[in-house]
C-alpha cells in the first residue's frame, strides 16, 4: 500500500470540474495580474477569517515581511517568535532589517511557551509573532496580555491553521495583522506560491496592499517604495474554489486525527497531539513523537508510508542563525523533540482503513525498535 504524506492529486480530482471552469474564466479575461478573481477572493477570504479586510500576496513569507513593515518594525528592532518553526517566520522579521529572539516550544503543544516570552523582551522588542503550529493555535490570550503590558505588536503566523479557532476566536482575529500561506500542501493551498494577511485594521490592510504592489494604491501613483507582492488571478480563482471546501476538509482532518488518535492511544512508546484547553486544532499535520525515530521512520518507508519531520533542525541551530550566538543547549524542549517528532499522513481523502494500516505499522515500529534496544 501507498500512502503518500499530502495526496493532492486526489484532492485535485474531487474538485477538478469546478477548477477548471474557474481557470478557464482567468484565461478567457485575461486579466493574470489584480483581476476580478483577486478581489472576489479577498472578500471571501476575510468572511471566513471573521475579519474586516484581506489582502492576497505572492506568498506567506511576505505576507509576515509586510505585517511587519506596516507596523513600522525595521533596523535595530527586535521581534519574539518560536524557535520551533519553518525558517520563513524568522526570514520575515530578518527581512525587515530586525533581529529574530527565539522562545522554546511548549511541551505538550509545541507552540510558543508563554512562559518564556516575557524574559526575552528588551527595549528594543516591537513585535511577537506567535507561531499556530501544526494547525493548533498558541495561547493567544497570554499572548496578547503580555504583548499589551509591554505595548508590543502581535502579527499571527496562520500559515499551518487556517480556521483553526481559541477560545472562541479564529486566527487571523487575535493579532494586528496575521499572515496566511496558501502554499500547496497547506490546508488552504493554491497551485503554486500564494498567501495574504487578514487584518481588522483597514488602514493597516491598506498599507500592506501599497508595499505589496510597488508603493502604490493608484497606477503610477507611487507614495512610498514597496515589493512585487501580487497574489495573481489565477491563483486567486483557484483558492476560491477551494475556499468553498475548506469547512468539509477540516473536519475530515479533525475526524481523521480523532482515528489516529484512538488506534495509538495506550500505545507507551507514541506520544500523539494534545489539543489544549479552548482549541480547535485543524490538523494540518498529525505529529507524534517516537524514540528511535529513523529506525521507526524507515519501518514505515517499507510498507509504502511517507512521512515527514516537522522540523528536524531548530531554527537557532540552522547555519543562518550561528551569527546570533546561541549554543545547543540554548532551548532544550525544542532540541529533545527535533530528534523524536514525526508527521504522519494527513489529508481530508485519507481512508479509515489506510489510517488503521499506519498505525498498525507504526506501532510494529515502534515496538520492534524499543526491543531492539540494549538493557
Amino acid at each position: 500500500m501507498k500512502i503518500p504524506l499530502v495526496d493532492l492529486k486526489a484532492q485535485y480530482a474531487s474538485i477538478k470540474p469546478e477548477i477548471d471552469v474557474a481557470v478557464q474564466r482567468v484565461l478567457d479575461e485575461t486579466d493574470f495580474i489584480s483581476g476580478s478573481a483577486v478581489s472576489e477572493f479577498e472578500k471571501s477570504f476575510a468572511a471566513y477569517c471573521g475579519t474586516r479586510s484581506a489582502v492576497g500576496l505572492a506568498n506567506g513569507t511576505d505576507a509576515l515581511q509586510l505585517s511587519l513593515l506596516a507596523l513600522g518594525v525595521g533596523k535595530g528592532d527586535e521581534v519574539i517568535t518560536a524557535v520551533n518553526t519553518f525558517i520563513a517566520t524568522s526570514e520575515a522579521i530578518s527581512a525587515t532589517g530586525a533581529r529574530p529572539v527565539f522562545v522554546d516550544n511548549d511541551p505538550q503543544t509545541y507552540t510558543i511557551d508563554i512562559r518564556k516570552i516575557e524574559e526575552k523582551i528588551t527595549p528594543r522588542t516591537r513585535a511577537i509573532i506567535p507561531v499556530h503550529l501544526y494547525g493548533q493555535p498558541a495561547s493567544m490570550d497570554a499572548v496578547n496580555e503580555i504583548a499589551a503590558h509591554h505595548n508590543l505588536a502581535v502579527v499571527e503566523d496562520a500559515a499551518q491553521a487556517h480556521g483553526a479557532i481559541f477560545k472562541g476566536k479564529t486566527v487571523g482575529t487575535m493579532g494586528r495583522l496575521a499572515g496566511f500561506s496558501f502554499y500547496p500542501g497547506k490546508n488552504l493551498g493554491a497551485y503554486g506560491d500564494a498567501g495574504a494577511i487578514a487584518t481588522n485594521d483597514e488602514a493597516l490592510a491598506n498599507k500592506v496592499r501599497m508595499l505589496a504592489n510597488h508603493g502604490r494604491l493608484k497606477k503610477y501613483e507611487h507614495e512610498i517604495e514597496g515589493y512585487n507582492s501580487r497574489l495573481d488571478t489565477l491563483q486567486a480563482a483557484i483558492l476560491s474554489v477551494k475556499l468553498r471546501h475548506l469547512r468539509a476538509w477540516t473536519e475530515r482532518r479533525q475526524q481523521n486525527a480523532s482515528t489516529y488518535s484512538k488506534l495509538l492511544a495506550g500505545t507507551p512508546d507514541i506520544v500523539t497531539p494534545v489539543v489544549h484547553a479552548g482549541a480547535t486544532h485543524v490538523y494540518h499535520l498529525y505529529v507524534v513523537r517516537v524514540q528511535e525515530r529513523q529506525k521507526v521512520q524507515q519501518a514505515l518507508k517499507e510498507e509504502g508510508i511517507a512521512t515527514g519531520i516537522h522540523y528536524p533542525i531548530p531554527l537557532h541551530m540552522q547555519p543562518a542563525y550561528k551569527h546570533l550566538g546561541l549554543p545547543t543547549g540554548s532551548f532544550p524542549v525544542a532540541e529533545r523533540f527535533a530528534g523524536e517528532i514525526l508527521s504522519l499522513p494527513m489529508y481530508p481523502e485519507l481512508s479509515a482503513d489506510q489510517i488503521a494500516f499506519i498505525c498498525d505499522t507504526l506501532i510494529k515500529a515502534c515496538h520492534s525498535s524499543t526491543a531492539s534496544k540494549p538493557v
